[in-house]
């Protein structure tokens, strides 16, 4: 498994030289640094810590700040563990570009959902409506939530039980999504489809758990060469 951490800077769309339209989005994944290396022998398993995006010392604890000192790089905004056998390779310091990936690869991609505050029954669990008529007082309510036909547990709310309250704001991941395009030039990945959280949030990239192989790769249409004319 191959992993990478970036952000994600919005949606677009591409062609491919077949007419195809293929909306994706853009993820800026700028070279992450292997903060520390886990083991079977010192921590039970295998995992390489990677850092993305510097921030100022001043802005991080001490702690952060002599942690980063030992890969001899500033502090990073955002660092998380990619459990990969496959990347124990790389040694602390060494850099992760978005060339890990090509063009075809099947990843997973996780991030922290949009949250949208305190929503209701109907919204956050797609309940059913109540009945529309002006007399019903009851459209968009939750409805019976204690006579669950228990005898035992009558009066008593079973845990599980859905109700409005608060809703995204969840750590998501999105499987099985096609990697279009890599530029390791400009260091940015376009992925098919949707990816979770808002623009500028931060987001994992992984090698997709539940997928087998890869996908044939999508010739684009290059339009450099109609700019340069």
């Amino acid at each position: 498994m191959k992993g990478i951490l970036g952000r994600k800077l919005g949606m677009t769309q591409v062609f491919t030289e077949d007419g195809t339209l293929i909306p994706v989005t853009v993820v800026e994944a700028c070279p992450n640094i292997v903060m520390q290396k886990k083991t079977k022998e010192n921590d039970g398993y295998e995992a390489v810590q990677l850092g993305f995006e510097d921030m100022k010392e001043a802005r991080a604890t001490k702690a952060a700040v002599k942690h980063a000192a030992k890969a001899n790089t500033a502090p990073k905004r955002f660092a998380r563990e990619v459990r990969s056998e496959e990347m124990m390779s790389y040694g602390i310091g060494d850099e992760v570009k978005v060339d890990i990936f090509a063009a075809g690869d099947l990843v997973d991609v996780i991030g922290t959902s949009k949250g949208k505050g305190f929503m209701g029954q109907v919204y956050r669990n797609n309940s059913k409506l109540g009945p529309a008529a002006h007399g019903s007082g009851h459209h968009r309510h939750v409805g019976s939530l204690a006579t669950n036909g228990i005898t035992s547990r009558q009066g008593k709310i079973l845990k599980g039980t859905t109700m409005p309250g608060q809703e995204g704001g969840l750590r998501t991941t999105n499987q099985n999504l096609e990697v279009i395009k890599v530029d390791a030039e400009q260091n940015y990945l376009l992925i098919k489809g949707n990816v979770p959280g808002p623009k500028r949030g931060m987001v994992i990239v992984q090698s997709a758990k539940r997928a087998k192989g890869s996908r044939p790769a999508a010739v684009l249409v290059d339009y450099t060469n109609a700019e340069e004319e």
